[in-house]
């Protein structure tokens, strides 16, 4: 039995546009949602500044709703960390120089929408922002890296939010698919991998949906309007790009019974049903049986035009993207969350209380696999840690070296024992960037050091990390040599 990875799989390292790339206000780039998330600590979860319709500013949580007749607001003083984040806008040449040193065979990166439609809005595309991720794929193919794009990464322009909140309205599945038309007559003899939206099974509330009410109706309303945007955008993909895979990404994270208890079991059953109904609809074509009363449950009724069904079910998506950091146990009495439910007592825990399961990650892959048998591409895996410089300058990162070879030795095992079809590995955040769950800086990620605090302070200076020539052996050998 052969235990090698395939022929001409992906390896290289993600990225998100707010946390990474910066640049605000250059290019003619327009305000999005997430340029109004402030930072914060894992203790103090980060806050929207908004001005109320009376004119007086206040704060309100990330993921809820905001106050009618508010809209997001710059506070003067405050930091906004994906304005600069760690300014891959000035430095993408250097950064992609550093990735095609470990052998990058694939670079994940986000489109910032406000970059092509500064509104989003507009009849006619940026042609600043296009020449920006022209350049960016350019130099990825300098060195032979395969370009992998995810077109919307939690956020939409604030104008379509404030405006016409978000996806609630389907207006906004016109601008969605503009930005597709001109990311696809730019870049379609450039990019064959992309990704329509980024988790949209833990996306909620304005900053990533752009809509005024986090309530389950306008959600899921909202999200009916993204399923379509996407299979749109991959009718118009296979049109103008025949040769070009769409897939969308998803937080995949497993979910576990707490006890062989049926209620338990039971509980976790439906626990990952609620998470892969979005899947189902994109891969499968149409809303599951199960659906009914998940919608019954949450007092949700879709409003469908005619036509949307038939959109659906011609238009699936073509591979499966998915993150995956941890795992959660279930029980019947666990309140679920975007994250799933409850810490693992078996399994040891991150600097920031994640559960570390590398098993974990040939468990979904196998789920996923065994679901739709379609294509897989594990998206982001990483370990979120704090890195210390030593006296000579070096950074010893060796916790980060045996996350990362446990979870990718289960991969293996899924990929060569168990038959799963899985396209490439992503590593996420692989030069330092701004963590989203926390907003901090000192939560990193990378095989490349970035000289900055929490506060956006620092020279930017890029250097590597212990892990870097790790991960360039990896890749060097396929995946066969993982040792330190």
């Amino acid at each position: 039995m052969s235990t090698k990875f395939p022929d001409g799989f992906l390896w290289g390292g993600a990225t998100a546009d707010f946390q990474y790339e910066g640049g605000f206000n250059e290019g003619k780039r327009g305000t999005l949602t997430t340029d109004y998330v402030t930072d914060g600590s894992y203790e103090q979860p980060r806050q929207i500044t908004i001005k109320l319709s009376d004119g007086t500013l206040s704060t309100v949580q990330n993921r809820t709703s905001l106050p009618e007749g508010s809209v997001a607001w710059f506070h003067e003083g405050q930091y906004y960390p994906s304005h600069q984040a760690v300014d891959f806008y000035h430095h993408y040449q250097e950064d992609i120089a550093l990735m095609a040193e470990m052998g990058f065979k694939t670079f994940r990166f986000s489109i910032c929408w406000t970059r092509i439609f500064p509104t989003g809005d507009e009849e006619c595309a940026n042609e600043e922002g296009l020449k920006f991720y022209e350049d960016v794929v350019d130099e990825c193919l300098k060195y032979n890296i395969e370009p992998l794009i995810t077109i919307c990464h939690d956020e939409i322009p604030s104008y379509l939010a404030d405006t016409y909140d978000g996806w609630s309205s389907r207006h906004t599945i016109d601008c969605y698919l503009k930005l597709c038309e001109a990311l696809f007559t730019r870049l379609k003899s450039k990019v064959k991998y992309w990704l329509t939206f980024n988790e949209l099974n833990a996306v909620r509330g304005y900053s990533m949906m752009g809509t005024h009410s986090a309530d389950n109706q306008t959600h899921y309303q909202a999200m009916h309007h993204v399923f379509l945007a996407s299979a749109l955008a991959v009718k118009m993909g296979h049109e103008m790009m025949p040769d070009a895979m769409f897939g969308t990404m998803y937080a995949l994270s497993a979910i576990y019974p707490a006890t062989c208890k049926p209620s338990d079991i039971r509980a976790a059953y439906n626990a990952r049903r609620q998470s892969l109904f979005f899947s189902d609809v994109m891969m499968r074509g149409y809303y599951p049986s199960y659906s009914e009363k998940i919608f019954k449950d949450k007092g949700v009724t879709i409003k469908k035009e005619v036509g949307d069904d038939e959109i659906l079910r011609l238009y699936p998506l073509d591979y499966l993207s998915f993150s995956y950091y941890r795992s959660t146990i279930v029980s019947a009495e666990t309140e679920i969350d975007i994250m799933g439910g409850d810490a693992n007592p078996y399994l040891e825990t991150t600097p920031w209380g994640w559960p570390i399961d590398p098993e974990g990650l040939r468990y979904v892959l196998n789920e996923v696999y065994d679901r739709y048998q379609k294509p897989l591409f594990v998206v982001e895996n990483g370990l979120g840690a704090v890195d210390e410089i030593g006296e000579d300058g070096t950074i010893n990162d060796d916790y980060r070296i045996d996350y990362l070879t446990d979870h990718i030795m289960e991969m293996q095992k899924a990929i060569c024992e168990d038959k799963v079809e899985c396209l490439g590995y992503t590593m996420w955040g692989c030069i330092d960037l701004v963590s989203l769950s926390t907003g901090e800086m000192k939560k990193r990620y990378g095989f490349v050091y970035v000289d900055m605090d929490d506060k956006g302070n620092g020279t930017l200076k890029r250097t590597k990390k212990k892990s870097f020539d790790w991960y360039k052996k990896v890749i060097a050998t396929n995946g066969e040599d993982l040792s330190k």
